[in-house]
């Protein structure tokens, strides 16, 4: 089976969508952290993945909160379980690792699932970015914490001060 990339325009800089022309593997922004590589046998066709790129960008309009697109991102067991519970977190919320890890029944695996969360394929749609500190800080986020405020602020919380400034 084929892989398909196609790059749209975003707030946060072009975006990377790669799968199977319907089902996305990954979406990644420029300079991220743990990003799938180009790989010889991927086919460009920017048409490809119509629906994430037209959710993608109701989302960035503010008339989207929620995503609705076949997903089959690459991990570990317990990586799948943390982006499933990423999942559940709705849009305007954050939480932080510990109560992730307690959501998934791994109490004492924040630190796991702060590493599961930060190699998860597909943020934005699989909202990485609402996971926070224990203290309220925007920790580590692989599109880089400017992002990471850019997302919060869009959604509409509230970011401290000393971690306001925009991208």
């Amino acid at each position: 089976m084929p892989t398909y990339v196609a790059y749209m325009t975003s707030p946060l800089g072009p975006l990377r969508l790669v799968g199977d022309g319907t089902v996305l593997f990954s979406v990644t922004m420029t300079e991220q952290r743990h990003a799938a590589t180009g790989d010889a046998g991927w086919h460009r066709d920017d048409s490809a993945f119509e629906a994430a790129r037209r959710q993608l960008d109701e989302y960035f309009a503010g008339q989207r909160q929620t995503f609705d697109l076949a997903l089959a991102p690459n991990g570990t067991a317990f990586q799948q379980r943390v982006w499933a519970a990423l999942a559940d977190i709705p849009f305007g919320h954050t939480e932080n690792y510990g109560e992730l890890a307690r959501r998934i029944g791994s109490p004492r695996a924040a630190r796991a699932v702060g590493l599961a969360n930060g190699r998860n394929p597909i943020p934005i749609i699989v909202p990485c970015h609402r996971v926070i500190g224990a203290d309220g800080s925007l920790t580590g986020y692989g599109g880089g914490i400017e992002r990471k405020r850019w997302l919060l602020q869009h959604e509409g919380l509230p970011v401290p001060a000393s971690q306001a400034r925009l991208i």
